[in-house]
């Protein structure tokens, strides 16, 4: 199975309508398209009143196609918001996105949707597999995109909808959509009394949902189609065990205390808001970015595995949601970057990797002599960044931080959650938290001479933009103690690096005003994050003890109450720090996670209590 998914082929009728060929159906009538998806889709689900007074409201979708239906709801949803403080979730699911030319020429049809067709054509996704979360924060509405063969990415969802479009092509034209095994996976993601509306009234379809517990009605149908269905779910499924704690509190937070003022902190920080929780983010140094965060420059570039794992996909999703969030910013400039390999292992990597590219050539493409460029990257100016990014926190800096984790309180003060964004100080709150310290130093020095962004890596790093330029960074094992300006040693073995990667301004480098910052980073042993609940490690390891015995772990995770960890990014910290918060904030509002179960499970603290087990 390739990486990247493909564009489906598109023929266009002659009144304009675009056609599937792989599927020889329409995506909408062009004389009623709009009209079938408000009768057919939000009338049959019952809206806008079904939402009356709701401060979230979730609708999922098989088939996202052109975003037609997508873009009808949002509409709706703007003329009949609940209140100025509800959110709107639309998840859907797609194997075949369409290219965004063919997407606009689509959607030009109707220019009553301009406004809202116009902000997601300006987000529209890659050819990429995996769960893209595009927000929409003045409208209060977000799009999660479950990218790839529905029959794979359904079962690794996770969310429970009010409301279903099934809008998959014709059951006869596209029977893996319609098989018997989806009715039940919609039934496990409904909340009791869930909405569906369909335009099929095909037998199969109807006692598909019949038997996965929704009542079934046929209503009159429009334009040609004499009928259509209608279905609630009045038998809903029983929740699933949940042994990583990925499921979400009773009810979400009002208020949330975030430990640490980088860039952890401050991504969870703006997330937070963005779901209307208020963030109070707290640091014993006297302003943000003060750690590892603060570097004055930083590169966002992904990290790609020539195999396709489910670490891989993760890796990409971070990348990819950093990059939408920073996008835009006045502290992020795009620029290629070009990686050399490193040895002759790397360039057999970097040829894998171009065999089965994870990324459109609008993002990766090979250079001569083995190399791979980078493009669409992005250089940061981390402190400006992060105080964008806490502008919406209450952010309490400069003092003691006294952190209680039985009584969920700082400083004496009780809040319904607290998130360890800290790095490495997370660990003296939870000590069995496998984390690791490493110290990075990374040099710099400002020029007189202004370069445009430019950004070269092998192991090592080299940027430039504007007057500035920064290299390094080490990456070396490390104790609490450390000099935060750096060693002569690490300084020589960074000089030593930039010389090999030999950018235009290295005589830049080998100067005596050279300035040295050196920080500690919060690793795993797997290298992989600690993002999400943090266990009750005693009776996780007694409640799963059979796990020993090669048992499935088939009950809930005993959990530290309100208590959450995001650390453990290593030297990627601007890559995790975005998708990382977009997951707990989704969590903690009871809002749908844009992330795979997979990829969920791969970051949980959990993990490592069933690693103990397994090993004995």
């Amino acid at each position: 199975m390739a990486r990247l998914l493909t564009f489906p082929r598109i023929n266009w009728s002659l009144d304009g309508a675009p056609v599937a060929e792989a599927h020889g159906d329409v995506y909408f009538s062009a004389q009623d398209g709009l009209a079938e998806s408000r009768a057919v889709f939000l009338k049959g689900c019952g809206l806008p009143e079904a939402w009356a007074g709701r401060a979230q409201f979730t609708v999922a979708e098989t088939g996202f196609g052109t975003g037609l239906n997508f873009l009808a709801l949002w509409q709706l949803w703007s003329a009949h918001r609940p209140s100025p403080g509800a959110q709107l979730t639309f998840v859907s699911f797609e194997g075949f996105p369409l290219q965004v030319d063919d997407a606009r020429r689509a959607l030009v049809a109707w220019p009553e949707l301009a406004a809202e067709a116009g902000a997601l054509l300006a987000q529209w996704p890659g050819p990429v597999r995996g769960v893209r979360n595009i927000v929409f924060p003045d409208s209060g509405v977000r799009l999660i995109l479950h990218l790839g063969d529905i029959r794979d990415t359904m079962p690794q969802s996770a969310f429970r909808a009010d409301a279903w479009f099934l809008d998959g092509f014709s059951p006869a034209k596209n029977e893996d959509m319609w098989g018997a095994w989806i009715y039940p996976e919609i039934a496990a993601r409904s909340r009791p009394g869930a909405r569906l509306g369909t335009f099929t009234v095909a037998g199969a379809v109807r006692r598909g949902l019949t038997e996965a517990g929704f009542s079934v009605a046929k209503a009159e149908g429009h334009g040609r189609k004499r009928e259509r269905l209608e279905a609630r779910l009045e038998a809903p499924p029983p929740l699933a065990p949940d042994p990583y704690g990925l499921r979400g509190p009773a009810s979400p937070p009002r208020r949330v205390a975030v430990l640490g003022a980088g860039i952890a902190g401050a991504a969870l920080a703006q997330a937070l808001t963005g779901y209307g929780i208020a963030a109070h983010v707290f640091d014993p140094a006297p302003a943000p970015a003060s750690g590892a965060s603060g570097n004055p420059l930083a590169l966002l570039m992904p990290r790609l595995d020539a195999g396709d794992t489910a670490e891989a996909g993760l890796l990409i999703d971070a990348y990819l949601a950093a990059r939408d969030l920073y996008r835009g910013m006045p502290e992020a400039e795009v620029t290629d970057v070009l990686q050399t390999p490193r040895n002759a292992a790397e360039v057999s990597r970097f040829e894998k990797l171009l065999a089965d590219p994870p990324l459109p050539l609008e993002d990766l493409e090979a250079v001569r002599g083995g190399g791979l460029l980078h493009k669409r990257a992005l250089i940061l100016r981390p402190p400006a960044l992060i105080a964008r990014l806490l502008a919406g926190a209450h952010c309490h800096l400069g003092g003691p931080v006294q952190a209680s984790l039985e009584t969920c309180s700082v400083n004496g003060e009780p809040f319904d959650a607290i998130i360890l964004a800290n790095g490495m100080n997370a660990a003296r709150l939870a000590p069995y938290l496998p984390l690791e310290a490493r110290l990075g130093q990374v040099d710099f020095v400002t020029r007189e001479v202004a370069a445009p962004p430019s950004a070269l890596a092998s192991g090592t790093y080299a940027l430039a933009t504007g007057h500035d330029r920064l290299w390094g960074a080490t990456f070396e094992p490390s104790g609490p103690d450390h000099a935060t300006e750096g060693t002569p040693a690490a300084r020589d073995e960074n000089l030593s690096a930039l010389k090999r990667l030999s950018p235009w301004w290295v005589r830049d480098a080998d100067v005596p005003d050279v300035r040295s910052r050196a920080s500690l980073r919060a690793t795993t042993p797997d290298r992989l994050p600690l993002i999400g609940a943090v266990p009750d490690q005693a009776s996780a390891l007694t409640r799963f003890a059979d796990v020993k015995k090669g048992r499935a772990a088939d009950a809930d995770a005993p959990l530290l109450a309100g208590i959450y960890a995001a650390s453990g990014y290593g030297a990627r910290g601007f890559t995790w720090a975005p998708w990382a918060a977009g997951l707990i904030a989704a969590q903690l509002a009871g809002s749908p996670v844009p992330a795979s179960l997979a990829s969920r499970q791969a970051v949980s603290p959990m993990r490592f209590v069933f690693r103990a087990l397994r090993r004995g």
